[in-house]
């Protein structure tokens, strides 16, 4: 089994994608508010600060900045993802999902990308923002209602 090493720069902003196991499904959107409160729960315990999210059917892109000090997004990950997975049916679990005792609900690992900049930072809230309309479901990312591009438009850091 490979070895993979994560950064460990503390109060990085950071972009991520995390994917159901299942693409294709609808989950994330389906159950758009049991993710919500496993993410605001998390937030309460381990702080973080949301710079943009969207929730896509089957997976998530986001932007987050650490709390000065503080590198450890993977537990932060890994919390949501366990309490998003235990309110959902299990999925199709393998025999490394039973052993892990893993719902196979999500991939095992995820994506992130360190933001190395603003021109960086601009570039990842676009593509969270823009990939609704990448995928179909919408013509522009004020027309998605998973996202917080709604909360940014309020406050004039991104025009409609």
């Amino acid at each position: 089994m490979s070895s993979y090493t994560r950064p460990r720069a503390a109060g990085a902003t950071i972009f991520f994608t995390v994917n159901l196991a299942e693409r294709g499904s609808a989950l994330l959107t389906e159950k758009v508010d049991l993710l919500r409160a496993a993410v605001l729960q998390t937030k309460e315990e381990r702080p973080f600060h949301i710079e943009a999210w969207v929730v896509l059917p089957d997976h998530i892109h986001a932007v987050w900045t650490l709390p000065a000090g503080d590198h450890d997004f993977s537990t932060r990950w890994g919390v949501i993802k366990a309490r998003f997975s235990r309110q959902v049916p299990k999925g199709s679990q393998r025999a490394s999902h039973i052993l892990r005792r893993e719902r196979a609900v999500w991939q095992r690992r995820f994506w992130e990308h360190h933001i190395r900049g603003p021109e960086d930072y601009a570039q990842a809230v676009r593509y969270c923002y823009m990939n609704p309309v990448k995928h179909g479901y919408v013509e522009a990312p004020q027309d998605w209602a998973f996202s917080t591009v709604h909360r940014d438009i309020r406050a004039g850091r991104w025009a409609a």
